[in-house]
């Protein structure tokens, strides 16, 4: 079986804040979190880690930056994706964000669109 298998989970602003106090010693929310489980497996396939993500956080960002809220929610999956595959923007030299930026302007030249909401 190829690929890999991965968990999100999206938690409210106090939950975060919580973790990230717990994990990184910064009492505030923060936008994403990822916890890498190095030689684990689901289902016979790797099971790279969690990625969780406050949603509360994106919007307010969304805003800040005048973005789609969607569309902050995938660049968090992406950079907690870039985690788990253990790149670490704070030591390579902006290599990690590089890619980040590459892979939101495949996504979006791909056509990414907002999800539809029901009853539309």
């Amino acid at each position: 079986m190829p690929g890999f298998c991965l968990s999100v989970c999206f938690v409210g602003e106090r939950a975060m804040r919580a973790l990230n106090r717990r994990y990184l010693g910064r009492d505030r929310p923060t936008d994403v979190l990822s916890f890498a489980y190095p030689g684990e497996a689901v289902a016979g396939r790797p099971f790279l880690g969690e990625i969780v993500i406050a949603p509360g956080v994106a919007w307010q960002q969304a805003r800040r930056w005048h973005t789609a809220p969607e569309r902050e929610v995938c660049r968090l999956m992406i950079h907690g994706v870039l985690h788990l595959l253990g790149y670490d923007h704070e030591a390579d030299a902006g290599e990690m964000m590089r890619l980040q930026r590459k892979l939101m302007r495949r996504l979006l030249r791909r056509g990414m669109r907002p999800p539809v909401e029901a009853g539309r």
